[in-house]
């Protein structure tokens, strides 16, 4: 199991027992499987998090729901998730909180992959260049990127959002060849 070097930094700041200490770890753990397997509208808000700087919170709460996603969708087992941890500097009592909240979770986790979700289908994209004079910080930055809207339906409800998103030439490059590779294999095993 691999995660993003951004996730991976969230559970880097998350093993840090001084940023975190045990009850807030243990609260955004909560908060993290709450949000994503309970009521996605749940939020932060646990008086154990109130002291903890709001974008590390965010940063720490998007790495554990990284994990707990990852170890849903590719079905890891404890060790897979321990050794990813471990890549990620946690100690051994933090892993093991995870795991026993994974296990305790694991069943509703797989379920939830599962029931009343189907693939989006893709009907349309939509694009358009975006220059970027200067970024939030005021910096000048001169940058080119493209805004890409992807129209999606889904077998199961009748309105979807649309996916949006912002990619640089060779981000957008990259994906177009990964569609083409994709579209190719699935030429290939539909011509078995």
């Amino acid at each position: 199991m691999e995660l993003s070097p951004y996730a991976q930094g969230g559970w880097r700041l998350l093993g840090d027992p001084r940023r975190f200490p045990r009850r807030p770890f243990a609260a955004l753990l909560r908060a993290a499987f709450r949000s994503l397997l309970d009521d996605p509208r749940a939020g932060l808000d646990d008086p154990d998090l109130k002291d903890i700087d709001p974008t590390v919170l965010k940063h720490c709460h998007a790495a554990a729901a990284t994990c707990i996603l990852e170890a849903g969708k590719q079905k890891a087992d404890i060790s897979a998730i321990s050794t990813c941890l471990e890549d990620c500097k946690l100690d051994k009592e933090r892993i093991e909180q995870f795991c026993t909240e994974y296990q305790h979770r694991e069943l509703v986790t797989v379920v939830s992959f599962s029931i009343g979700r189907s693939p989006l289908h893709i009907t349309d994209v939509s694009w358009r260049l975006e220059y970027q004079i200067k970024n939030n910080q005021l910096h000048k930055t001169y940058q080119p990127s493209y805004l890409v809207t992807l129209n999606v339906e889904n077998s199961d409800s009748s309105s979807c959002p649309d996916v949006s998103f912002s990619c640089t030439m060779e981000q957008l490059q990259d994906l177009v060849g990964k569609l083409k590779d994709a579209a190719k294999s699935l030429e290939r095993a539909t011509q078995m």
